[in-house]
């Protein structure tokens, strides 16, 4: 009994370390930190409400509590253009039989702040995030689920970086 007793202590023991190592060398999980606070009280969203981006562009807007989001232009401080958006598939190497070995996968968003006015406030600004994905033709479902995985991460990580570019934003006076 008092093996046990020592044993679940050490083990009790090992699991707090863990943890003060964990939380003193500053880690934390993705999107736990605060969210960018954006300079306009209302925003106009220029983007197809079906497409993948604009539903997650609102969605992240929507949790923002300094924000409304607007249907009407004209009711909005600020407009957020989407001039454009694309994905693409390069082939980045061939093996030796000259079959592709590797992707490289391009996620662009070109877009523009503008307020009621019509002045720039954010010139057009490119955002492109690349990733590299491995292809193996014996597992082509996988890579193709891998591939859809790995671009939805993409639009994400887009949507974090036009957030803090849209936050960045001084207001004209």
């Amino acid at each position: 009994m008092e093996n046990r007793m020592k044993h679940y202590v050490r083990l009790l023991s090992v699991a707090l370390a863990a943890m003060l190592a964990l939380s003193a060398c500053g880690f934390k999980l993705r999107g736990t930190g605060p969210q960018p606070i954006l300079p306009f009280k209302t925003l106009f969203v220029s983007v197809a409400e079906t497409s993948p981006l604009g539903v997650q562009l609102r969605r992240n807007l929507d949790v923002m509590s300094n924000i409304e989001i607007v249907s009407d232009r004209k009711l909005a401080d600020a407009a957020l253009e989407v001039l454009n958006e694309g994905r693409d598939k390069q082939v980045l190497s061939l093996n030796s039989q000259g079959r592709v070995r590797e992707y490289t996968l391009l996620y662009r968003v070109n877009f523009r702040v503008v307020d009621k006015e019509g002045r720039q406030l954010l010139a057009p600004t490119d955002l492109v995030i690349r990733r590299i994905q491995s292809f193996n033709e014996n597992q082509v479902l996988a890579k193709e689920a891998e591939e859809a995985t790995l671009f939805r991460e993409m639009q994400s990580d887009l949507v974090q970086q036009v957030l803090r570019r849209v936050s960045a934003i001084k207001p004209v006076q």
